[in-house]
């Protein structure tokens, strides 16, 4: 996959709540055998009419979106099924970066991301990046007032920069071995990978054919 270090890019917003992976890739799209070809599919019923044609009432279909690369979003982002590809979509659609918002219900935080959508992203180069509330309101306010409202996340230093006149800059959180499996560009197989010589000998020690006596 592809790696991440610093991403910047023009943010667009996405006004809901509780988008889940069917509303981001919808299952007749999931009979593909193939990787590829999902970005037009992306949040398909929402961005298109019954003929085809891009919904001018979708947000992201507004022009001044065009060649978004980082998406805001409300909370509980990639809720619903396991699908992998709904990550796939999103990437192949242009986006690098998606940021959504924590909160805080009865004392305890509730991520942003539903956890296996967040994990899929990280095994493919998709960074996730979680906000309070009220910066991520900050950022759905900037990109309103300022067409073509940019801003540059760097993994390393764990920052989001919203860019302009004055700058405003989010910190954020990431798991170490999340942030090195982005930083290096690992996958499930490159990180395999790494043991392949530990594997390749564990390979030459052992007979293959070797029974298992009871």
């Amino acid at each position: 996959m592809e790696a991440f270090s610093t991403h910047t890019g023009i943010v667009a917003t996405l006004n809901r709540s509780n988008v889940d992976t069917d509303q981001i890739i919808p299952k007749q799209f999931l009979k593909s055998i193939k990787r590829t070809g999902y970005g037009p599919n992306a949040f398909f019923d929402w961005r298109y009419t019954e003929d085809g044609s891009p919904d001018g009432d979708f947000e992201l279909n507004a022009p001044r979106f065009a060649g978004r690369s980082i998406l805001a979003v409300r909370n509980n982002f990639g809720c619903g099924s396991s699908r992998e590809h709904a990550v796939w979509a999103l990437l192949q659609d242009g986006y690098r970066v998606i940021v959504a918002p924590w909160k805080e219900i009865n004392g305890e935080r509730v991520p942003g991301f539903a956890d296996i959508f967040r994990n899929n992203a990280t095994r493919n180069g998709l960074l996730t990046v979680e906000l309070s509330e009220k910066e991520v309101e900050h950022i759905f306010t900037e990109v309103t007032r300022n067409q073509g409202q940019t801003a540059t996340v760097d993994l390393p230093s764990q920052q989001m920069t919203l860019l302009g006149p004055d700058p405003v800059v989010f910190e954020f959180d990431i798991d170490k071995g999340s942030k090195e499996r982005l930083l290096e560009g690992l996958d499930d197989i490159a990180l395999t990978l790494r043991h392949e010589a530990d594997i390749t000998r564990f390979e030459s020690e052992h007979d293959p054919m070797m029974t298992v006596r009871r």
